[in-house]
């Protein structure tokens, strides 16, 4: 049971990976004019590519790097911890929510002025209080990005600053970040907030703090998630739209006009594609050759995936050698899989479980033991 556990976690990731892999060949022509040196537009469920300009170009990042910041942050650290401000995030330049020197913030305000006013002085102090220095979050910086695949990513700072040469990432990279972050439900909840109040040590009023994302206002399905700018990154940002339950993220590097740029991607997406369920969790297998009088066979996730209006999706079922037998002393977990294509390319796999009679008998018995508990019939 253990294992079969662990499997059902590692098969979203799996999914995502294989989607991921297959995009390049299915992107469909989109006439989306977008001033970016570099950007994208991907759907957050699967991880689908709805457009993509230089999407893998290396490029300088300025402060949308906070996002990775934050989600570290949130992570790994307790939101209620009081978090110190050194000299080194007194003293560091640019963007400020003014951290006095040796104040105490809780890490949750602290991660409310990092994302909301981009607070250099927050960054620092942060990773600090999590990494144990700069350079130990740093390296937790760039442990995250290979476990999530970014490849063409270094960091080298928790704040975005052109302070080293080592320090760039790419739309794609960036895009499977926040796809990943927004996840989080601490996460989504702070990049989506437009306006915040902070205690200001040592005084009678609070700090107030309101969003700089201008897309939360300019875009009425804008849920975040972050601005960056710096003068050789020059302007780049990093946004998250859901509508109908649909969720986007676009991302724009070395962008001369990226609030239009974005809205622009969202209306192509939120207009050509439309998120649909194509398998449910736990629906059963009725194809006759599937059927047998010892149990039956199931799909063990849920499989949504983004298609426009003329895209059809094929599947086919693959089965464990030894549930093709009529008798069988083994059974494998899982027992297959179906795989899912467009135009003959796979974009993803569910796993199927077999579930024999005797087991569901078992289980039913079990239920209904524990009902009796409850009601005090046993």
């Amino acid at each position: 049971m253990k294992d079969r556990k662990v499997f059902k976690k590692l098969c979203a990731a799996l999914l995502i990976l294989i989607v991921l892999a297959n995009m390049p060949s299915l992107a469909v022509e989109a006439n989306v004019g977008v001033s970016a040196q570099a950007a994208i537009l991907m759907d957050t469920e699967s991880g689908r590519i709805l457009f993509e300009k230089n999407s893998d170009q290396q490029l300088r990042i300025a402060s949308i790097t906070k996002i990775m910041t934050a989600i570290i942050a949130i992570e790994n650290g307790d939101l209620a911890d009081k978090v110190e401000t050194s000299r080194n995030a007194y003293r560091v330049e640019g963007s400020s929510i003014y951290l006095k020197l040796g104040e105490k913030l809780t890490l949750e305000n602290m991660l409310y002025g990092l994302m909301l006013r981009s607070g250099n002085d927050a960054a620092v102090a942060i990773a600090e209080h999590i990494g144990g220095s700069v350079e130990g979050f740093v390296q937790l910086m760039n442990q995250k990005a290979q476990e999530l695949g970014m490849s063409k990513t270094v960091f080298s700072n928790p704040h975005g600053l052109d302070t080293h040469e080592e320090h760039y990432s790419t739309a794609r990279d960036m895009a499977v970040l926040t796809a990943y972050a927004i996840q989080n439900e601490e996460f989504a909840k702070i990049v989506a907030t437009e306006r915040r109040t902070a205690p200001l040590e040592g005084e009678s009023w609070d700090r107030i703090w309101y969003n700089k994302n201008r897309m939360l206002s300019k875009y009425p399905y804008a849920d975040g998630v972050k601005t960056g700018f710096t003068k050789r990154a020059h302007r780049t940002l990093v946004s998250s739209a859901t509508k109908d339950g649909h969720r986007l993220v676009t991302v724009t590097l070395n962008a001369g006009d990226d609030w239009n740029d974005h809205i622009s991607m969202f209306e192509y997406g939120f207009n050509n594609y439309k998120l649909t369920t194509l398998v449910e969790q736990g629906q059963k297998l009725t194809e006759q050759r599937l059927e047998r009088e010892d149990g039956h066979f199931e799909l063990m996730n849920e499989f949504a995936y983004p298609l426009s209006n003329d895209e059809r999706v094929v599947r086919k079922i693959s089965l464990h050698p030894s549930y093709e037998q009529t008798e069988s002393d083994q059974y494998p977990f899982p027992a297959g899989y179906m795989y899912l294509y467009i135009n003959e390319k796979e974009i993803g796999r569910v796993p199927i479980q077999f579930t024999s009679e005797e087991n569901r008998q078992s289980w039913w018995s079990s239920f209904k033991t524990v009902v009796l508990k409850v009601l005090g019939g046993i």
